[in-house]
Order: structure tokens, then C-alpha cells, then sequence
């Protein structure tokens, strides 16, 4: 038995009805050469490598009253094959059927009487392919974690390893009692006066670092919360969802950034910011102040390596849509970034989680459904835009059941406000985009994604001038050397 942290246990409070808080990804497969269905094959993997994956048979317990975070205990109604499904897409299935069974299973919630994760394994792919697609609440896992608990399931080579059973047969938890839930809520309670205290302190001297900091000449503050402006994108989202995907060269976006400068998140950041203006153009509704996307920055230190549960903060940067010059954009990103890194750093990561541990959940929980109910966020300013994350990935490739693994898309949660999630993962030389929406606020997202496309490749003409203007001059330099060189040869002859 153990209590969810404050950061785990807001991923539940948010959720309402229309918010679903659980993250997702799909993972594509070669199947050619297996001699069995992919099914029967994945439930013989995870039944033995249950022990590898933690929250896979752990469900929430409830304290009555919400008088304090719930817990989670090993489920003793555990059933695998409740939570592992078989689906098929009519023959053969692209990219389009992919995403359209993908949007349908992230539109439905988890059942919170069970442990929060689902898996279907989805055959009938062209070519002779299949896929995982994985759900799981955010309250067991950010994406560091989900990577990490995604590795159990892959192995380095076809060869399937054979993992040896655990040390100590596992155990299910007993239900605790409504009397136990109570005492034991309010035993850790009584601990948190001096943990209020204490984070107090601590935010006041963060608050005044800051604005000393965002005073000093030459500092351009980061956008703060609620500075973003009124798009169609931000919105009350209904619980319907929308999944596209796109892939681009990893070369090519480590080509702009070796160019321009920079890292590969800010060309991330400047392909997503290309196409959310080419989007919003199209739609005759650009804004005249710059879109402002959160991005979410691990906090996982060394010693947490291998912990589940949330170790993420976010910090919010401007992805200057204002400005039509596609290399004076990505430029003024990477300041923007830089930034908001240094601010981030200057607020340190536990003063942006260390209050989320005092969140009263029947308050929390409640006001999240009033918000919602009231369409709070069709009135006011959205907190952001859009939601952009970029999760590194391996450069080797990564088998299950003997099949490669040749496409990785991630599925990222919405709320309302943000009816937007791009999430982005790299793997064998490629980067994967995993977009997600409601499916009102959001109607033409292919659009969307294919613009990103025609957003880096906008980039990358850019970046060839630059390249190939460095060239001709490398060439002109080398030349002129070498026509001295003869001329110094002539003379003394």
C-alpha cells in the first residue's frame, strides 16, 4: 500500500468526464514471420514480466471524504486478460485506420475500479504489420517512467529474453477498511503544518530570485500563465478525440540545428510553431500576440532513475508566431528558451511540486468538474496554447515477440483550455509526432500534421542557403590560398 504523491494524484483531480488524463502510444511492428497470432504472443510476454511492471496490477483505493490522496494497492482482483485486447483493422489497415482506432480508445476513460492501463494489440495492419496501442493514467507515470516501463516490454534483439520469475511471489493487498483509510489519512495530515510552512518559505524566496532576476537589463522574461491568446484551439473540449501522426529525418532536424544553432527541442518547437501558423492562417485567424506552448521538463534526478510516478515540472515559452521570417522565428525561440531554462533553473523543481501535495482532493476533484461544467475556459484566456513534448528515444532498433519495432508515435493528454497535444519521440534516425485533439476544437488535424512537414522543410531550405553560402565560400577561400601559392612559386623562378 502506498499513497500517491501530491504531482500523481493532481492528474486525477483534473479529470472530469471531457478531461481524460491518461497518455498513450503506439508502437508499429513487423510481423512478417511469426508463426502465431501477435495476441497470444504479447500475453505470454506480459504474464511473464508482471513482476517488471509495477503499476500494471496496482488500483486506486479511495479515502472517504477525500481528506487526503488516494492510495494504491496490489489489485487482488487482478485479471490480465481484462486489461490486454485483441482488435483487428479491416485489411489492410494504413496509417489513416490506425489513428482513427487509436482516437476512438483514447476518447474512453479508465475504469478507476481497476488498475489504469489498457493494451490492444491491433493485427490486420498492411504489409504484414501489427501494433500495440498502450494506455495509461498519468497518475502512475510521466513519460520518462512510460519510456522506461516500455523497455520491459522490448528486448535488443529478435530473440525473445527469457526473464527469470521474481526473488518473491507476488502478493495482492487486503482492501483497507473505511477506519483504516481515515486514521491513516489523518496520521500523514498532521504532518503537513511544518511541510506547509517550509514550502511557503521557500516560494516567497523563489518569487522575490525572480523578480530580481526579470529586472536585471538585458533579461527578457519568459510568458507567464494566462499570457497566451484566445485561439480556436483553446477551448471547453468535449470527451471525443482526434489522433493524427507524422514522421520527419532526424538528420534533417539536427541539420537546422547545427545551422542555426540551438538544440533539437527548439526545432521542435520552431517545425510545430510553422505549422500552428500555417494552421491558423488557413483558418484567417492568426493572432496578432504570439502563441505560448508549456513544455514538460523532467525532474527525475539519478537517484529517482528507475522510479515510477510523475518527476516533471513545465516551463512556459513564447513560439513566436508573430514573426514570418522562419529563421528569425527559430532564432528568437532559442533565446525564448534559453530563457525560460534559466528561469526554470531559478525557480528550482521542487517549489513547483511541493504544493501540489496540499491539494485538497474533494476540492481539487470538484473544482475541476465546476470549471469544466461552466465552460469556463470559452470565456477567459486559455493558461497556454498547446502542449509540446519531446521525449528522446533509442538510435538502435528494439524488438517484441521476435518482430522489430519500425514506428513509435506518443499520444499526450489534453485538458480544457488546450485542445492540442503534440508529443514527439525519436527512434532509429527518425522523429515521431504523436498529435492529439478534440475532436470539435480540432476537426482538420491531418492538416495539422501536414504542416509540420512543409514547416521543416521550410526550415531546412533555409538552412541549405546557409550551408551551401558557407561552401562557396570555404571553396573561394581554398582557391585564392592556393593562387598565392602559385604566384609565390612564379616569383622565385
Amino acid at each position: 500500500m502506498k499513497r500517491l504523491s501530491g504531482m500523481d494524484a493532481t492528474f486525477l483531480y483534473l479529470e472530469t468526464p471531457n478531461v481524460h488524463m491518461h497518455v498513450g502510444g503506439v508502437f508499429v511492428f513487423d510481423g512478417n514471420g511469426l508463426d502465431r497470432s501477435p495476441y497470444e504472443a504479447v500475453y505470454e510476454l506480459i504474464e511473464s514480466r508482471l513482476h517488471l511492471l509495477p503499476p500494471f496490477r496496482r488500483r486506486l483505493v479511495q479515502v472517504p471524504f477525500g481528506l487526503h490522496h488516494p492510495l494504491w494497492i496490489e489489485d487482488p482482483d487482478f485479471q490480465l486478460s481484462y486489461h490486454l485486447r485483441r482488435a483487428a483493422l479491416p485489411s489492410p489497415g494504413g496509417e489513416r485506420e490506425l489513428a482513427q482506432f487509436s482516437a476512438e480508445v483514447m476518447s474512453r476513460q479508465l475504469d478507476r475500479s481497476k488498475p489504469l492501463w489498457e493494451t490492444y494489440v491491433i493485427e490486420g495492419l498492411r504489409d504484414g504489420m501489427f501494433a500495440f496501442l498502450t494506455k495509461t493514467h498519468h497518475s502512475a507515470i510521466d513519460g520518462v517512467s512510460g519510456a522506461e516501463l516500455a523497455v520491459n516490454l522490448l528486448d535488443l534483439t529478435p530473440e525473445v529474453v527469457d526473464i527469470p520469475p521474481p526473488a518473491n511471489e507476488w502478493k495482492p493487498d487486503r482492501i483497507p477498511s473505511d477506519y483504516e483509510l481515515v486514521r491513516h489519512a489523518i496520521s500523514s495530515l498532521a504532518k503537513q503544518p511544518t511541510s506547509a510552512i517550509k514550502a511557503l518559505r521557500r516560494t516567497l524566496e523563489v518569487t522575490l530570485s525572480v523578480r530580481e532576476r526579470n529586472r536585471q537589463p538585458g533579461i527578457t522574461p519568459p510568458p507567464g500563465p494566462f499570457s497566451a491568446p484566445k485561439t480556436s484551439l483553446n477551448g471547453t473540449i468535449s470527451p471525443h478525440r482526434r489522433v493524427a501522426f507524422a514522421d520527419v529525418s532526424l538528420d534533417d532536424v539536427k541539420f537546422i540545428k547545427n545551422t542555426f544553432g540551438g538544440t533539437v527541442n527548439d526545432v521542435v518547437l520552431a517545425i510545430s510553431s510553422g505549422a500552428l501558423r500555417s494552421y491558423l492562417s488557413a483558418k484567417d485567424e492568426t493572432p496578432e500576440e504570439s502563441l505560448v506552448a508549456a513544455i514538460p521538463v523532467s525532474v527525475r534526478t539519478q537517484d529517482e532513475k528507475g522510479t515510477l510516478g510523475n518527476k516533471i515540472s513545465a516551463m512556459f515559452a513564447s513560439l513566436c508566431t508573430t514573426i514570418d521570417n522562419p529563421v528569425k522565428r527559430y532564432k528568437a525561440i532559442c533565446e525564448g528558451t534559453k530563457s525560460a531554462k534559466e528561469q526554470d533553473h531559478a525557480v528550482g523543481a521542487s517549489s513547483l511540486t511541493e504544493w501540489a501535495e496540499f491539494a485538497s482532493p474533494a476540492i481539487a476533484g470538484r473544482a475541476a468538474r465546476l470549471m469544466s461544467n461552466m465552460k469556463v475556459f470559452d470565456k477567459v484566456r486559455p493558461l497556454f496554447n498547446i502542449n509540446i513534448s519531446n521525449v528522446p528515444g533509442p538510435n538502435f532498433p528494439l524488438y517484441s515477440i521476435g518482430s522489430r519495432m519500425v514506428a513509435m508515435y506518443p499520444l499526450g493528454p489534453i485538458m480544457d483550455g488546450i485542445g492540442l497535444n503534440i508529443t514527439v519521440m525519436s527512434y532509429m534516425g527518425r522523429m515521431y509526432f504523436g498529435l492529439l485533439a478534440c475532436w470539435e476544437t480540432v476537426p482538420d488535424l491531418d492538416s495539422v500534421s501536414n504542416y509540420l512537414l512543409g514547416s521543416l522543410e521550410e526550415l531546412k531550405k533555409e538552412a541549405e542557403k546557409v550551408a551551401g553560402k558557407a561552401r562557396r565560400s570555404q571553396t573561394q577561400a581554398k582557391a585564392k590560398v592556393a593562387g598565392s601559392k602559385d604566384t609565390h612559386s612564379q616569383s622565385v623562378a
